[in-house]
Order: C-alpha cells, then sequence, then structure tokens
C-alpha cells in the first residue's frame, strides 16, 4: 500500500522560505511521477510541480516557476519542494501525490495522496 507522508509546512513571513518533503514507501516508485498539489481555502485544489522519478524531468505550475524548485532522493524515496520567494497568494494545504505522468500533470487526478501540511505566508 502507498504511503505518502508530508513535513516542513508552517508560517513564514512574504518573501521567505520554506521546504517541503514526502517521503513515500509502499512500492517501487521508478516508473511513476511525484507531484505536488495545493488547496486554498475556498479553492479547488490545484497543481504545483512534479518530478518524473526515473528521468527527474520537472513540470510547474506558470504561478510557481522560477520560485519554487521539486527535486528528489532517491536513496530516501522522498521529493522535496523548495519554496523561495513566497507570496500570501501561496497559503494553502499542500498535498504531495503519486502515479503515472499522464495522471499527474495532465489529467491532475492522481490516486494517491498524502494527509496535506499546512503553508501559511502572512502579508
Amino acid at each position: 500500500q502507498v504511503q505518502l507522508v508530508e513535513s516542513g509546512g508552517g508560517l513564514v513571513q512574504t518573501g521567505g522560505s520554506l521546504r517541503l518533503s514526502c517521503a513515500a514507501s509502499g512500492r517501487t516508485f521508478s516508473s511513476y511521477t511525484m507531484g505536488w498539489f495545493r488547496q486554498a481555502p475556498g479553492k479547488e485544489r490545484e497543481f504545483v510541480a512534479a518530478i518524473a522519478w526515473s528521468t527527474a524531468f520537472t513540470y510547474y505550475a506558470n504561478s510557481v516557476k522560477g520560485r519554487f524548485t521539486i527535486s528528489r532522493d532517491n536513496a530516501k524515496n522522498t521529493v522535496f519542494l523548495q519554496m523561495n520567494n513566497l507570496k500570501p497568494e501561496d497559503t494553502a494545504v499542500y498535498y504531495c501525490a503519486v502515479d503515472s505522468l499522464r495522471t499527474i500533470v495532465v489529467d491532475k487526478t492522481p490516486n494517491y495522496w498524502g494527509q496535506g501540511t499546512q503553508v501559511t505566508v502572512s502579508s
């Protein structure tokens, strides 16, 4: 059974940085893609970034390009989201997800989710 555990959320001021982590377990992920999504209060969940596990190709939402960086540690089955120059509009619950590349990046409907971690950016 796939398990995803996020950590690293918190409260930060505008312009600050946070690094989220997602530890994955339960299967071999070499053919999968790991992604980050977020959901702000009153809004739909949206795609943030993704990384293909085998190739390390990365994908970003336009709203975070140049500020967020997704990376992975194969040995630890862990994906990171480095978030710099944070803005109040980045405030949301951030979720880690894993599935096929198409499901994560195109359809944006992954089947496996973490429990989420809160990120709050104060102005």
